[in-house]
């Protein structure tokens, strides 16, 4: 989810101050010598048409529908999420269901089996909003749940399932002298969810998580990178009392998102990604990095690679797993497909470069020639929040213009 800290955006209106102070700013990272990885244009199938014009926040595709959401719209416009067909090549809006009392809606989720739909909903009063998802076209609301972490609004919702039992991570926002918690939630009865732990944690906030395997990452923004174990590590850790595995502070902070890659061809686990948010102006400019961090020791995780755009920052990912190959949503960037099989931390002292306001130089991977691909700069006008790999299609939800379908890219 986007930390910029908007209530409401004109649909035509798209200029806003960073999020954070233009002294965070610095030169930008050294990418002198590199080597071209020649990336492809990434295939654009088609777009949705998007009326009436909303500002697109997060998408989630299953089988062939997608639901995306609403971010800061005016207060007629706030707090609605949309249902499309994209069994074609151009995307097809067919509903919209109204969150009631929602100001504005970021995170929405399915659950692997399909049966529920999750949205998160900001600002007071924050909550989440399940849904039975029995027909996919037509979500009936089953429960709102809320409790004192969430006031001041939910920024992301993962969900998740551990030891068999469906769980929601709220990233709850801070106020009023209160900073950022994350709630886990019981959804093992949809109809009555249940909160069985809150923490205050992160700097200023705590804003993602990525669970998997009975391990929970937190993107702690200046705080780093956490990893907790509760229910698949050896610390003995549970939902309800997680037991921290260890933490680590990635360059410039601004820790965003998290993936966590297991490859099912290699079986290597070795790498999770570290997305960074940095200032940008939305429908503008952006920045922030791809940091690879190596947790093959998960109790002394290290940064040792990194992914860099010149003028453009990264937001969510989406991983094809199978083929080893990471999009990355990147703003104004577009969409960006890199090549995250094999060892990422090992590379020549010419591959190497040192990311902006960092000391060390590590593997860059584009010297690397891991960028295999870029879409949606052709189209212009494009600023991309989220990405979502499925069956050899990429989709992407561009905050003023809906939805694109692409076609994924192939490996070398």
């Amino acid at each position: 989810m986007t930390r910029f800290r908007l209530h409401y955006i004109a649909p035509v209106a798209f200029a806003l101050a960073a999020a954070c102070s233009s002294s965070d700013v610095s030169k930008p990272a050294d990418t002198s010598g590199v080597t071209s990885s020649n990336p492809v244009t990434i295939s654009t199938l088609g777009r949705g048409d998007f009326w009436p014009v909303r500002t697109t926040g997060e998408i989630f595709v299953r089988g062939t529908t997608a639901y995306t959401t609403t971010w800061g719209n005016t207060v007629a416009q706030a707090g609605v999420f949309f249902i499309w067909d994209v069994s074609a090549d151009i995307p097809k809006l067919v509903d919209s269901v109204k969150v009631p009392n929602a100001q504005t809606l970021g995170d929405i989720a399915v659950s692997d089996d399909g049966s529920l739909l999750v949205v998160a909903t900001e600002y007071v009063t924050g909550s989440i909003a399940v849904y039975s998802l029995v027909d996919p076209r037509k979500p009936i609301l089953l429960s709102r749940f809320s409790s004192f972490q969430t006031t001041f609004g939910v920024h992301t919702a993962e969900i998740g399932r551990v030891n068999g039992k469906l769980y929601a991570f709220l990233a709850c926002d801070p106020g009023s002298g209160i900073g950022g918690q994350i709630a886990i939630v019981d959804l093992s009865n949809p109809s009555v969810p249940q909160q069985v732990f809150f923490k205050q944690v992160g700097n200023p906030t705590v804003h993602d998580t990525f669970v998997r395997d009975g391990l929970l990452f937190l993107a702690l923004w200046n705080d780093g990178v956490a990893i907790w174990d509760i229910g698949g590590g050896t610390l003995g850790g549970t939902p309800s009392a997680p037991k921290e595995v260890s933490r680590l502070q990635t360059v410039n902070g601004h820790v965003h998102n998290i993936w966590w890659l297991k490859d099912p061809v290699t079986g290597s686990n070795r790498y999770a990604f570290i997305g960074e948010e940095s200032p940008g102006t939305l429908g503008i400019s952006s920045s922030g990095d791809i940091h690879v961090v190596d947790i093959s020791n998960m109790s002394a995780p290290k940064e040792v690679a990194f992914y860099t755009v010149a003028g453009a920052g990264t937001h969510n990912f989406s991983v094809d797993e199978p083929n080893g190959i990471l999009y990355a949503a990147y703003y104004n960037g577009g969409v960006r497909a890199l090549d995250v099989r094999g060892d990422l931390g090992t590379c020549t002292t010419a591959q190497k470069s040192t990311p902006v306001n960092g000391t060390n130089a590590l593997c860059d991977l584009r010297k690397m020639g891991r960028e295999l691909g870029i879409g949606l700069q052709a189209n212009g006008g494009v600023y991309v929040w989220g990405v979502q790999y499925l069956g050899g299609l990429v989709y992407a939800s561009d905050m003023p213009n809906g939805i694109w379908k692409l076609r994924a890219v192939n490996r070398p």
